[in-house]
Protein backbone atom coordinates (compact mmCIF):
# COMPACT_ATOMS: atom_id res chain seq x y z
CA UNK A 1 0.00 0.00 0.00
CA UNK A 2 2.78 2.55 0.66
CA UNK A 3 4.17 1.83 -2.80
CA UNK A 4 0.71 2.19 -4.34
CA UNK A 5 0.15 5.48 -2.55
CA UNK A 6 3.52 6.83 -3.68
CA UNK A 7 2.82 5.83 -7.27
CA UNK A 8 -0.63 7.42 -7.28
CA UNK A 9 0.68 10.58 -5.69
CA UNK A 10 3.50 11.01 -8.20
CA UNK A 11 1.25 10.38 -11.17
CA UNK A 12 -1.54 12.62 -9.91
CA UNK A 13 0.80 15.58 -9.66
CA UNK A 14 2.88 14.91 -12.73
CA UNK A 15 0.29 13.81 -15.25
CA UNK A 16 0.94 13.33 -18.96
CA UNK A 17 2.57 16.14 -20.91
CA UNK A 18 0.90 17.71 -23.92
CA UNK A 19 2.22 20.46 -26.16
CA UNK A 20 4.46 23.09 -24.69
CA UNK A 21 5.31 23.04 -21.00
CA UNK A 22 4.34 25.85 -18.68
CA UNK A 23 6.86 28.71 -18.50
CA UNK A 24 7.39 30.51 -15.17
CA UNK A 25 9.01 33.84 -14.36
CA UNK A 26 9.08 36.59 -11.74
CA UNK A 27 6.09 38.96 -12.02
CA UNK A 28 5.51 42.23 -10.09
CA UNK A 29 3.41 41.79 -6.97
CA UNK A 30 2.62 44.48 -4.38
CA UNK A 31 4.98 47.37 -3.64
CA UNK A 32 5.47 49.92 -0.87
CA UNK A 33 7.17 53.25 -0.29
CA UNK A 34 8.90 53.89 3.03
CA UNK A 35 10.50 56.97 4.59
CA UNK A 36 13.41 56.38 6.97
CA UNK A 37 15.24 58.58 9.42
CA UNK A 38 18.94 57.86 10.00
CA UNK A 39 19.42 54.43 11.65
CA UNK A 40 15.75 53.48 11.14
CA UNK A 41 14.64 49.95 10.44
CA UNK A 42 11.72 48.86 8.25
CA UNK A 43 9.90 45.53 8.49
CA UNK A 44 9.24 44.19 5.01
CA UNK A 45 7.29 41.16 3.89
CA UNK A 46 7.39 37.92 5.86
CA UNK A 47 7.87 34.83 3.68
CA UNK A 48 6.54 31.38 4.50
CA UNK A 49 8.40 28.88 2.29
CA UNK A 50 7.51 25.20 2.12
CA UNK A 51 9.31 22.20 3.56
CA UNK A 52 12.00 22.45 0.88
CA UNK A 53 12.57 26.18 1.35
CA UNK A 54 12.08 28.75 -1.39
CA UNK A 55 13.48 31.92 -2.91
CA UNK A 56 12.61 35.60 -3.21
CA UNK A 57 13.09 38.40 -5.73
CA UNK A 58 12.75 42.05 -4.66
CA UNK A 59 13.70 45.32 -6.37
CA UNK A 60 14.76 48.07 -3.95
CA UNK A 61 15.64 51.67 -4.66
CA UNK A 62 16.65 54.25 -2.03
CA UNK A 63 18.04 57.78 -1.82
CA UNK A 64 20.60 56.87 0.85
CA UNK A 65 22.63 53.68 1.46
CA UNK A 66 20.84 50.84 3.20
CA UNK A 67 21.57 47.39 4.59
CA UNK A 68 19.16 44.61 3.56
CA UNK A 69 18.87 41.22 5.24
CA UNK A 70 16.48 38.42 6.14
CA UNK A 71 16.00 37.10 9.65
CA UNK A 72 13.64 34.62 11.24
CA UNK A 73 10.15 36.02 11.73
CA UNK A 74 10.11 34.77 15.31
CA UNK A 75 13.46 36.41 16.08
CA UNK A 76 12.40 39.71 14.54
CA UNK A 77 9.12 39.82 16.47
CA UNK A 78 11.01 39.21 19.69
CA UNK A 79 13.52 41.93 18.82
CA UNK A 80 10.72 44.44 18.37
CA UNK A 81 9.79 43.77 21.98
CA UNK A 82 13.42 43.69 23.18
CA UNK A 83 15.33 46.09 20.90
CA UNK A 84 18.66 45.45 22.60
CA UNK A 85 18.65 42.09 20.77
CA UNK A 86 18.35 43.59 17.28
CA UNK A 87 22.08 43.97 16.71
CA UNK A 88 22.65 40.31 17.56
CA UNK A 89 20.01 38.90 15.20
CA UNK A 90 21.14 36.15 12.87
CA UNK A 91 21.09 37.56 9.36
CA UNK A 92 20.69 35.79 6.02
CA UNK A 93 21.69 37.17 2.60
CA UNK A 94 22.98 40.45 4.03
CA UNK A 95 23.73 43.19 1.49
CA UNK A 96 25.27 46.49 2.59
CA UNK A 97 25.56 49.97 1.04
CA UNK A 98 22.61 49.37 -1.27
CA UNK A 99 20.91 52.22 -3.08
CA UNK A 100 19.45 50.37 -6.05
CA UNK A 101 19.49 46.62 -6.45
CA UNK A 102 17.61 43.44 -7.22
CA UNK A 103 17.72 41.48 -4.01
CA UNK A 104 17.48 37.67 -4.24
CA UNK A 105 17.91 34.99 -1.61
CA UNK A 106 17.35 31.26 -1.12
CA UNK A 107 15.16 30.71 1.92
CA UNK A 108 15.36 27.93 4.52
CA UNK A 109 12.13 26.07 5.41
CA UNK A 110 10.99 28.57 8.04
CA UNK A 111 9.23 31.93 8.17
CA UNK A 112 11.65 34.73 7.28
CA UNK A 113 11.16 38.52 7.47
CA UNK A 114 12.79 41.00 5.11
CA UNK A 115 14.40 43.90 7.02
CA UNK A 116 16.03 47.08 5.70
CA UNK A 117 18.08 49.57 7.74
CA UNK A 118 19.19 53.09 6.98
CA UNK A 119 22.98 53.03 7.36
CA UNK A 120 23.35 56.64 8.48
CA UNK A 121 24.17 57.32 12.12
CA UNK A 122 21.88 59.34 14.32
CA UNK A 123 22.65 61.33 17.46
CA UNK A 124 18.99 61.49 18.42
CA UNK A 125 18.23 58.56 20.77
CA UNK A 126 14.53 58.86 19.90
CA UNK A 127 15.39 58.07 16.28
CA UNK A 128 18.13 55.49 16.75
CA UNK A 129 16.70 52.01 16.21
CA UNK A 130 13.29 53.51 15.41
CA UNK A 131 10.93 52.23 12.74
CA UNK A 132 10.40 54.02 9.47
CA UNK A 133 7.11 55.40 8.19
CA UNK A 134 5.14 53.71 5.43
CA UNK A 135 3.88 56.27 2.94
CA UNK A 136 0.51 56.25 1.21
CA UNK A 137 0.68 55.49 -2.51
CA UNK A 138 1.44 58.58 -4.62
CA UNK A 139 1.89 60.62 -1.46
CA UNK A 140 4.65 61.90 0.81
CA UNK A 141 2.50 61.85 3.93
CA UNK A 142 2.82 59.27 6.68
CA UNK A 143 0.28 56.47 6.62
CA UNK A 144 1.61 54.83 9.73
CA UNK A 145 4.50 55.79 11.98
CA UNK A 146 5.99 52.94 13.98
CA UNK A 147 6.84 54.19 17.42
CA UNK A 148 7.85 50.64 18.31
CA UNK A 149 11.36 50.17 19.52
CA UNK A 150 12.19 53.86 19.65
CA UNK A 151 9.54 54.38 22.32
CA UNK A 152 10.87 51.43 24.31
CA UNK A 153 14.41 52.74 24.17
CA UNK A 154 13.64 56.29 25.20
CA UNK A 155 10.57 55.85 27.39
CA UNK A 156 9.05 58.84 25.50
CA UNK A 157 5.90 57.87 23.54
CA UNK A 158 6.40 57.96 19.82
CA UNK A 159 9.67 58.69 18.06
CA UNK A 160 10.38 62.17 16.80
CA UNK A 161 9.74 62.33 13.06
CA UNK A 162 12.01 65.12 11.85
CA UNK A 163 12.88 63.86 8.39
CA UNK A 164 15.47 66.59 8.04
CA UNK A 165 17.32 64.29 5.65
CA UNK A 166 14.71 61.67 4.71
CA UNK A 167 15.63 58.49 2.95
CA UNK A 168 12.72 57.55 0.68
CA UNK A 169 12.77 53.89 -0.25
CA UNK A 170 10.68 52.04 -2.80
CA UNK A 171 10.28 48.25 -2.46
CA UNK A 172 8.86 46.24 -5.35
CA UNK A 173 8.02 42.65 -4.48
CA UNK A 174 7.76 39.89 -7.08
CA UNK A 175 5.94 36.55 -7.26
CA UNK A 176 6.97 33.40 -9.15
CA UNK A 177 4.13 32.62 -11.53
CA UNK A 178 3.23 31.08 -14.87
CA UNK A 179 3.68 33.40 -17.87
CA UNK A 180 3.20 31.09 -20.89
CA UNK A 181 1.12 27.99 -21.65
CA UNK A 182 -0.54 28.37 -18.26
CA UNK A 183 -3.80 26.58 -19.07
CA UNK A 184 -3.16 22.84 -19.34
CA UNK A 185 -5.34 19.72 -19.08
CA UNK A 186 -5.76 18.57 -15.48
CA UNK A 187 -5.87 14.91 -14.44
CA UNK A 188 -7.12 12.79 -11.57
CA UNK A 189 -7.21 9.10 -10.67
CA UNK A 190 -10.77 7.79 -11.26
CA UNK A 191 -11.92 4.34 -10.14
CA UNK A 192 -13.19 2.30 -13.09
CA UNK A 193 -13.74 -1.10 -11.44
CA UNK A 194 -14.03 -2.29 -7.84
CA UNK A 195 -15.63 -5.63 -7.06
CA UNK A 196 -15.39 -8.54 -4.65
CA UNK A 197 -16.96 -11.59 -6.26
CA UNK A 198 -17.28 -15.34 -5.74
CA UNK A 199 -14.78 -17.24 -7.85
CA UNK A 200 -15.97 -19.30 -10.80
CA UNK A 201 -14.27 -20.87 -13.77
CA UNK A 202 -15.90 -18.34 -16.09
CA UNK A 203 -14.06 -15.39 -17.56
CA UNK A 204 -14.94 -12.01 -16.05
CA UNK A 205 -14.94 -9.10 -18.51
CA UNK A 206 -15.14 -5.45 -17.42
CA UNK A 207 -15.61 -3.15 -20.40
CA UNK A 208 -16.20 0.55 -20.91
CA UNK A 209 -12.66 1.89 -20.56
CA UNK A 210 -11.51 4.16 -23.40
CA UNK A 211 -8.27 6.19 -23.13
CA UNK A 212 -8.93 9.93 -23.52
CA UNK A 213 -5.27 10.90 -24.03
CA UNK A 214 -1.96 9.43 -25.05
CA UNK A 215 0.07 7.99 -22.20
CA UNK A 216 -3.01 7.35 -20.06
CA UNK A 217 -2.12 5.19 -17.07
CA UNK A 218 -4.21 2.50 -15.42
CA UNK A 219 -3.49 0.79 -12.12
CA UNK A 220 -4.86 -2.72 -11.57
CA UNK A 221 -4.98 -4.54 -8.23
CA UNK A 222 -5.88 -8.21 -7.73
CA UNK A 223 -6.28 -10.29 -4.57
CA UNK A 224 -7.34 -13.91 -4.88
CA UNK A 225 -7.00 -17.25 -3.05
CA UNK A 226 -5.92 -18.92 -6.33
CA UNK A 227 -3.54 -17.86 -9.14
CA UNK A 228 -5.27 -15.60 -11.66
CA UNK A 229 -4.84 -14.26 -15.17
CA UNK A 230 -5.37 -10.48 -15.30
CA UNK A 231 -5.09 -8.48 -18.53
CA UNK A 232 -6.32 -5.50 -20.50
CA UNK A 233 -7.43 -6.38 -24.03
CA UNK A 234 -9.09 -4.45 -26.86
CA UNK A 235 -12.82 -4.69 -26.17
CA UNK A 236 -13.50 -6.11 -29.61
CA UNK A 237 -11.31 -9.10 -28.79
CA UNK A 238 -12.36 -9.47 -25.14
CA UNK A 239 -16.04 -9.64 -26.11
CA UNK A 240 -15.36 -12.68 -28.32
CA UNK A 241 -13.64 -14.80 -25.67
CA UNK A 242 -16.82 -16.24 -24.16
CA UNK A 243 -17.98 -17.57 -27.51
CA UNK A 244 -14.48 -18.48 -28.70
CA UNK A 245 -12.43 -19.59 -25.67
CA UNK A 246 -9.83 -21.07 -28.01
CA UNK A 247 -8.79 -17.47 -28.82
CA UNK A 248 -7.71 -16.86 -25.21
CA UNK A 249 -4.03 -17.79 -25.42
CA UNK A 250 -3.48 -16.17 -28.82
CA UNK A 251 -5.17 -12.94 -27.58
CA UNK A 252 -2.72 -12.76 -24.68
CA UNK A 253 0.35 -13.82 -26.65
CA UNK A 254 1.44 -10.36 -27.74
CA UNK A 255 -0.45 -8.31 -25.17
CA UNK A 256 1.86 -6.12 -22.99
CA UNK A 257 -0.70 -5.43 -20.24
CA UNK A 258 -1.12 -8.78 -18.50
CA UNK A 259 -0.10 -10.78 -15.44
CA UNK A 260 -0.22 -14.58 -15.22
CA UNK A 261 -0.54 -16.76 -12.12
CA UNK A 262 -0.87 -13.89 -9.64
CA UNK A 263 -2.76 -13.92 -6.35
CA UNK A 264 -1.90 -10.57 -4.76
CA UNK A 265 -0.46 -7.89 -7.02
CA UNK A 266 -0.84 -4.33 -8.17
CA UNK A 267 0.57 -3.31 -11.56
CA UNK A 268 0.29 -0.46 -14.05
CA UNK A 269 -0.15 -0.17 -17.82
CA UNK A 270 -0.16 2.72 -20.29
CA UNK A 271 -2.50 3.31 -23.25
CA UNK A 272 -2.84 5.83 -26.07
CA UNK A 273 -6.05 7.37 -27.38
CA UNK A 274 -5.57 5.49 -30.66
CA UNK A 275 -5.74 2.14 -28.86
CA UNK A 276 -9.53 2.49 -28.63
CA UNK A 277 -11.90 0.85 -26.12
CA UNK A 278 -10.27 -1.61 -23.70
CA UNK A 279 -11.65 -4.27 -21.37
CA UNK A 280 -10.26 -5.78 -18.19
CA UNK A 281 -10.42 -9.59 -18.09
CA UNK A 282 -9.97 -11.78 -15.00
CA UNK A 283 -10.06 -15.58 -14.78
CA UNK A 284 -8.45 -18.32 -12.66
CA UNK A 285 -5.26 -19.65 -14.22
CA UNK A 286 -6.56 -23.20 -13.76
CA UNK A 287 -10.30 -23.31 -14.39
CA UNK A 288 -10.50 -26.97 -13.37
CA UNK A 289 -9.66 -26.46 -9.70
CA UNK A 290 -11.61 -23.43 -8.47
CA UNK A 291 -12.46 -23.62 -4.72
CA UNK A 292 -16.07 -23.19 -3.68
CA UNK A 293 -17.32 -20.12 -1.85
CA UNK A 294 -14.03 -18.25 -2.17
CA UNK A 295 -13.89 -14.65 -3.29
CA UNK A 296 -11.50 -12.57 -5.34
CA UNK A 297 -11.09 -8.78 -5.28
CA UNK A 298 -10.37 -6.71 -8.37
CA UNK A 299 -9.86 -2.95 -8.66
CA UNK A 300 -8.81 -0.69 -11.53
CA UNK A 301 -8.14 3.06 -11.57
CA UNK A 302 -7.34 5.27 -14.55
CA UNK A 303 -5.87 8.76 -14.88
CA UNK A 304 -8.64 10.79 -16.52
CA UNK A 305 -8.79 14.39 -17.71
CA UNK A 306 -11.08 16.44 -15.44
CA UNK A 307 -10.50 20.04 -16.59
CA UNK A 308 -9.43 21.91 -19.74
CA UNK A 309 -9.95 18.66 -21.64
CA UNK A 310 -10.72 20.44 -24.92
CA UNK A 311 -7.00 21.14 -25.13
CA UNK A 312 -6.44 17.43 -25.66
CA UNK A 313 -8.16 17.62 -29.04
CA UNK A 314 -6.12 20.65 -30.12
CA UNK A 315 -2.84 18.85 -29.33
CA UNK A 316 -3.60 15.78 -31.49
Amino acid sequence: MPLLFAFLLICAFSGPSFGQQRVFNWLPANDESVRLDPANYHTGRTYHPGANGGNIHVDIKAERPMTIFLTSAEGWNQALQHPEAILSLQQLCTREHVMEATYVCDLPPEAMTLVIRDERNSLDPAVFLGLGAVLKPDSKTDQAVGAGIAAILTGQGSATRRFTAPNDVHIQYFRWDCVENCIQPEYQWIRQVKEKYELTSFLKVYGGFTPDHDGEQVSIKIKSPVPMVVAMLPSEIANQLHAKPEMFESALEKNPCQQRGVQSLQFQCTFNAGDGPQSLIVVPESTGSVPNHKKAEIEMLAVKCIANCALLESKR
